[in-house]
């Protein structure tokens, strides 16, 4: 039997995050199921879509998130809640959007006291063992990661005035990528095709094949060690950090003294910030305050990356997330999750308590 639910889509809060919850052709979905979308007006405008694209998809404009988060059975988000929003939440409600709590304690706190049932589009797991959720993301992340390397290895953006490419007669830059996932792929794609000079590194020979026979040998493949580690981000001009372990707080695979001996102008890029960051002189930045520098090498740790390009980035995340948010409007959540196991492991916060193992470890509660 169809639950009617109530599903709220409040503004992202967060510095500079202007992708949302739900785009207009969800909404329409939703309610041609019978569902109530609420949206906080102005909510779209960071992707291009006016609240009028939302009253005609169906969805009713209330006039602030704490109007949405009271009457809605359901939130529907893209960033961590920040406190004030885990203020709102009430015991029963369900929050879906990304949690990233391994590294967010005060967060995991918060959401523990609401009483509510938090489920991080993070840690969701498809029938395949993939992460169908962070995919997107991560590909977007992967695909930025290069570009803004690029303009930050310019010497006007205090790099060491490398061209990525290179020209005739003058070598590429060298990019290190750190993790041959979903993140790293996309990011040595890009940096490949810009004619970098590409290396990924990663733990496992079956993933190194496969990326070998991608690239079609034109990219190295290296079997990590911390002896491969210390020789290759030394010689490396950028290096892009894609290490993730799902649910968990990221391994701090480069030491400060790794750090000190590169090249000064190099930069580092974190593509695994949002679980803690995987170098030792990582710390959480902006897109208004993006970098610093350390040992004379520029550090990129922007936590929302793919907030930069809102409009790909919702498209993009909206086709993965709204069979899941359908699934939970349209049976429940208890039955949702009991119907799925995929979706029962993004279940990191239920009722006070964290139910995740993984979180539960990194955050020793």
């Amino acid at each position: 039997m169809l639950i009617v639910m109530k599903i709220g889509v409040p503004k992202e809060i967060k510095v500079h995050e202007y992708r949302v919850g739900l785009v207009p052709g969800s909404v329409r979905e939703l309610v041609h199921s019978g569902h109530e979308v609420l949206v906080e007006t102005g909510a779209g405008l960071g992707i291009g879509c006016p609240d009028d694209e939302y009253r005609a998809a169906g969805a009713q404009i209330l006039p602030t998130a704490a109007a949405v988060f009271a009457a809605a059975d359901m939130i529907v988000k893209v960033k961590e809640p920040q406190l004030p929003e885990c203020a709102m939440l009430r015991p029963g409600q369900v929050l879906f959007t990304y949690l990233h709590l391994a590294a967010d304690k005060p967060q995991a706190e918060a959401l523990m006291k609401s009483g509510a049932h938090a489920i991080a589009y993070e840690t969701v797991v498809g029938r395949d063992g993939s992460l169908p959720l962070l995919t997107p993301m991560s590909e977007v992340a992967g695909r930025m990661a290069p570009q803004v390397a690029a303009s930050l290895l310019q010497k006007n953006a205090g790099g060491a005035g490398i061209l990525m490419g290179g020209v005739p007669g003058t070598p590429p830059a060298r990019v290190l990528v750190i993790g041959g996932g979903v993140s790293g792929a996309a990011a040595a794609e890009i940096a490949h095709g810009m004619r970098a000079a590409v290396t990924i590194l990663d733990k496992s020979l079956p993933r190194l094949r496969e990326l070998d026979a991608r690239f079609g040998g034109q990219v190295r493949t290296l079997a990590s060690s911390t002896d491969t580690l210390e020789r290759e981000v030394a010689a490396a001009d950028v290096v892009i950090g894609a290490v993730l372990i799902p649910g968990a707080a990221a391994p701090k695979l480069v030491s400060d003294k790794m750090v000190a001996s590169m090249r000064p102008g190099s930069v580092l890029i974190d593509i695994a910030i949002d679980q803690g960051g995987c170098f030792a002189t990582s710390r959480p930045t902006t897109h208004s305050d993006p970098t610093y520098i350390v040992h004379g090498v520029t550090h990129y740790c922007v936590t929302n990356m793919p907030g930069a390009v809102p409009r790909t980035s919702a498209f993009a995340l909206n086709a993965a997330t709204l069979p899941y948010v359908k699934a939970l409007a349209d049976r429940g959540v208890q039955a949702a999750l009991a119907a799925d196991a995929g979706l029962a492991a993004g279940l990191n916060v239920s009722a006070g308590k964290i139910t995740s193992t993984a979180v539960a470890e990194a955050l020793g509660l």
